[in-house]
C-alpha cells in the first residue's frame, strides 16, 4: 500500500510507502516505558512517540524478515581468469545489541578467495545488513556473515573483520567513549595458511 504526495514539480505525484499500523499493545508498552523513565506520554511532544518508536524498531530489525543467503544465489563465472582475493573494505553498518537494545555502529571488511565464480559486490554488503538488522552480539554477527558466504559461495577462503563501538558501553554502565571492539573470523585458506591470512589482513589495513 502506498500514499500519494505532491512531488517537487507542480502536479507531480510520487508514491511513498504507507505507514505500517502499530498494534495497541506495542504502543502501550512504549508509553509504559516513557512513564517508567519519569516522563508523561500524554504531553504534546510525546503523543506520537510510541508509533514512531515502534515503526523505527520494525525498521531496525527488518533483517528478521529476510534470508541473507538468498542474496548470494546469483553468481558469475566469466571473470577473465581472476583468481585472487575479492575484498570489500570498511562497509558501514548499524545494529543493536541484544542485551540493552543499544546501537552498535561500525564497519566490516569482508573478503573471499573465489573458487570458480564471484558474486555481485553489493550482495556482500546485503548479507552484512541482513544479519546486522537484528538484535545482535558482534561475535555472532561476525560468524554469521562469514558462515553464510562460506556455505553459499563455497570459496577457497573467507575473512571477516568487524570494528564497532557499542553504546551499551559508551553511553551507559562504564561510560567509556572511544572504545572500539574488533572481531574476526577466518575460514579456509585464510585460517590454514599464514601467508594468505597476512595478505588479506594487510589488504584490510591490519
Amino acid at each position: 500500500m502506498v500514499e500519494n504526495a505532491l512531488g517537487p514539480e507542480d502536479g507531480d505525484i510520487i508514491a511513498r510507502p504507507a505507514k505500517i499500523p502499530v498494534p495497541d499493545n506495542v504502543a502501550e508498552a512504549i508509553r509504559t516505558l516513557i512513564r517508567w523513565t519519569g516522563d508523561d506520554p500524554t504531553r504534546e511532544g510525546l503523543l506520537d512517540t510510541p508509533q514512531r518508536v515502534a515503526r523505527a524498531w520494525k525498521e531496525y530489525c527488518q533483517g528478521y524478515g529476510e534470508d541473507p543467503g538468498a542474496h548470494l544465489s546469483r553468481v558469475f563465472e566469466e571473470v577473465g581468469g581472476y583468481d585472487e582475493i575479492v575484498l570489500l573494505n570498511d562497509i558501514p553498518f548499524q545494529s543493536h545489541c541484544e542485551h540493552h537494545m543499544a546501537p552498535i555502529i561500525g564497519t566490516a571488511s569482508i573478503a573471499y578467495l573465489p573458487r570458480n565464480h564471484v558474486v555481485g559486490i553489493s550482495k556482500i554488503a546485503r548479507v552484512l545488513h541482513g544479519y546486522a538488522r537484528r538484535l545482535q552480539v558482534q561475535e555472532r554477527l561476525t560468524a554469521e556473515v562469514a558462515d553464510c558466504i562460506w556455505t553459499k559461495l563455497k570459496p577457497l577462503g573467507v575473512a571477516v573483520v568487524i570494528k564497532a563501538t557499542h553504546s551499551c558501553m559508551t553511553a551507559r554502565g562504564v561510560r567509556t567513549p572511544g572504545v572500539g571492539m574488533v572481531t574476526s573470523r577466518m575460514m579456509g585458506v585464510f585460517r590454514e595458511d599464514e601467508r594468505s591470512r597476512k595478505e588479506v589482513l594487510a589488504l584490510m589495513g591490519f
